[in-house]
């Protein structure tokens, strides 16, 4: 079987892999990037908000900075804080100078950086600071970058391959802690194909479909999350999972976020009855901290017995509405809604995962030549609840601070000659005889994760939470060493592996804090402290052993 060599591995095509791919590509580098479908199909296609970044003279980045402390509820990490949100202008300008075109003030010309851009307010910021185009941000911003990468010539870009597994120096009986590649599933030719690389990235996005309700595409499966596990790494703060205020309620519209911004614009949350009630939640009303909306409504929806509340922004006209929301006019007219006449139903769903695989400010993780960048890392960031809009821009900076270790890094003289790879072991496996098996268990997972491991927690629902998820790693353990691989068991064994990560930081957490609430520790220790998981000392039900040649 073939190895793939190049000098850099990108898996994900998201924000985060592209912008680092861009910055590697003016450098004499081979790079291969792996996307598990079509290359922009990930979360980043779908950010609707914007790019939080300090371009306004009455705003500054210690304005910034301290709203971002405090979303995080204390637990945010200073020296991350300040990089990233110092490095938002240069990020912006990075783009612009790319072609993205974000939304202009009315009346203003495009000028490139120095253009009049349109900014918006979202829940936690004291100032406006959003940059966006129109209701797409990430759109633009995904098809933009992702028209670059396809350009480069240094670039291979292999679509409809997901990984497996990592391939470190424990797997080849190498006694140092290095990642020389991946093992990955070519979906349309079903076939596994071994990759090795100098420098491997991790870029696959979150994990929200460990969750019933979501607002991320089938993509966010913490597939390198689940795989850096495996190899050794540590991960951090898997509780804080962000429940969006706002998804569209409607038995077909799957997905349908309904952006912060529409907030910012002045929409009101309100009761079937007509009334408000945020500002009997928080002196920020509409605009408080996502988690304290999504608990507000959480509250409301179980109080009075409804299926949802109301977002409503028709008091602004039309025309305002049509200009600022396009894309989410459109959405809600294809469900039978007109939000510039009407009060709209939103319910809370699953969209963002704050914890991930550890990391520093390079994106480097425990195992050499083995970064993680974006969703899927944890750099300290976002702490116990992120802050509007900081997702994308901690893509841009951190990718660029990842590449520029990278390029360090190649152009050093590795003393060790890159060993032979192995090639996947289907020896011992067959075709799988029930398929069912994957369906069933991916669906009882995502219920009981939804159930009890969501907005408001308890022991007793953690707990009922860790003993199925340990019958069903029992179950795909036996599944996963006796049949071959597809797609959908892949993504199974690595969402049940967050799962697993994300209930046994819950249950380790004896506090509310941000994101995690539970009703038998309601109030905030002193002193704010991480959750860290560290493979060789967490019993999992999913053994670290040598998958690939299971």
């Amino acid at each position: 079987m073939t190895t793939h060599l190049s000098d850099v591995l990108i898996i994900g095509g998201g924000a985060a892999g592209l912008s680092l791919a861009l910055r590697l590509a003016d450098e004499d580098v081979s790079i291969t990037l792996l996307s598990k479908c079509e290359l922009t199909e990930g979360s980043s296609l779908y950010a609707q908000g914007g790019i939080a970044a300090v371009l306004d003279k009455e705003d500054s980045f210690e304005a910034h900075i301290d709203d971002t402390h405090t979303a995080g509820a204390g637990l945010c990490k200073d020296a991350a804080v300040r990089k990233i949100v110092e490095g938002a202008p240069d990020a912006i300008n990075w783009l612009v100078e790319k072609g993205v075109q974000f939304t202009l003030v009315d009346g203003a010309e495009y000028d490139g950086p120095d253009s009049d851009f349109h900014l918006t307010r979202e829940g936690g910021h004291s100032h406006r600071r959003v940059i966006h185009a129109k209701d797409a941000t990430g759109r633009e911003v995904e098809t933009t970058l992702e028209q670059h990468v396809r350009a480069q010539k240094n670039v291979t870009i292999l679509e409809n391959h997901i990984a497996i597994d990592l391939i470190t120096s424990q797997k080849l009986g190498r006694s140092s802690t290095r990642c020389y590649g991946a093992y990955a599933l070519d979906i349309e030719q079903n076939t596994v194909k071994t990759f090795g690389a100098k420098a491997v990235i991790l870029s696959t996005g979150g994990a929200s479909k460990a969750y019933l309700y979501t607002t991320n595409p089938d993509t966010s499966t913490g597939d390198g999350i689940a795989m850096a596990w495996r190899a050794g790494c540590r991960i951090a703060n898997m509780e804080f999972v962000q429940f969006h205020p706002t998804c569209l309620y409607h038995p077909y519209a799957k997905g349908s976020l309904i952006s912060e911004a529409v907030r910012g614009e002045g929409g009101l949350l309100k009761l079937p009855n007509g009334e408000r009630f945020m500002q009997d939640h928080h002196e920020q009303a509409e605009l408080a901290p996502r988690d304290i909306v999504a608990r507000a409504i959480d509250y409301e929806m179980k109080k009075g017995g409804f299926d949802s509340v109301f977002l409503d922004i028709s008091h602004k006209g039309a025309d305002f509405i049509l200009d600022h929301f396009p894309n989410i006019a459109e959405s809600c007219t294809q469900y039978g809604y007109d939000m510039t006449q009407q009060p709209i139903p939103v319910v809370p769903a699953a969209h963002y995962t704050c914890g991930g695989i550890l990391t520093d400010l390079r994106g480097r993780t425990d195992l050499k030549r083995l970064y993680a960048v974006g969703e899927s890392s944890c750099t300290g960031l976002h702490g116990a609840n992120r802050l509007a809009s900081n997702s994308l821009l901690e893509c841009l900076v951190i990718a660029e601070s990842a590449a520029a270790d990278i390029r360090s890094l190649l152009r050093k003289k590795d003393k060790a000659n890159f060993p032979k790879l192995p090639a996947w072991d289907e020896s011992k496996v067959s075709d799988p005889d029930e398929r069912i098996v994957v369906s069933h268990n991916w669906d009882e997972m995502r219920r009981f994760m939804w159930d009890y491991v969501g907005i408001v927690r308890t022991k007793k629902r953690l707990q009922r939470a860790k003993n199925r998820i340990q019958l069903l790693q029992e179950e795909i353990v036996e599944y996963y060493g006796n049949f071959r691989v597809s797609n959908d068991l892949i993504e199974l064994r690595n969402l049940a592996t967050v799962a697993e990560l994300t209930i046994e930081c819950a249950l380790t957490r004896k506090e509310s804090r941000g994101l995690h609430y539970t009703l038998d520790y309601p109030n905030m220790r002193p002193f704010a402290t991480d959750t860290i998981l560290t493979p060789n000392n967490f019993v999992s039900h999913a053994p670290i052993r040598d998958w690939a040649n299971s």
